[in-house]
């Protein structure tokens, strides 16, 4: 999906009935992700810079590229990296993955340069990471053009 497409009325209300939010406020939608097919989408106002981070930093296969967007394997699942004239900046997580292991998945982006938030009023290790009350273990960093992303380790 490109930047400047519209999320229909008809798509939002498919996706709460199958168990998304969808922020009806957006205009257009820079980020969405997909159940049934396994689909997630981002925006990058410079390709070639976001394709060597998904690619070289966070590792991830990919599949395809062309003018409009990069496709990359995110274990089984298609990320869709679209070129947009500018990116939004969400306040918010717009991609995370689930980690096994916390601490070493962000000691090996750390050694790959990927620099991970702080966030303001939240008590996180010296790598970054949060352990929430229910025990889970969360770490944010951006992209290039500013998305959030998180690790999480459920328990």
């Amino acid at each position: 999906m490109r930047g400047e497409e519209r999320v229909t009325a008809a798509y939002a209300s498919w996706l709460e009935r199958d168990g998304w939010t969808v922020a009806r406020e957006v205009e257009f939608a820079d980020v969405y992700a997909e159940r049934g097919e396994e689909k997630l989408y981002a925006a990058a106002a410079d390709l070639p810079r976001a394709r060597a981070f998904y690619q070289q930093k966070l590792g991830l296969r990919m599949v395809e590229q062309n003018d409009f967007a990069c496709v990359f394997d995110a274990n089984g699942t298609m990320l869709r990296v679209t070129a947009v004239p500018k990116v939004s900046q969400a306040g918010y997580t717009v991609l995370g993955w689930r980690v096994t292991d916390t601490e070493a998945t962000v000691r090996g982006l750390m050694a790959e340069g990927v620099v991970f938030n702080r966030c303001d009023g939240m008590d996180q290790d010296e790598n970054g990471v949060w352990t929430t009350p229910a025990g889970e273990q969360v770490a944010w960093f951006a992209d290039p053009d500013g998305n959030t992303l998180s690790l999480t380790q459920f328990r």
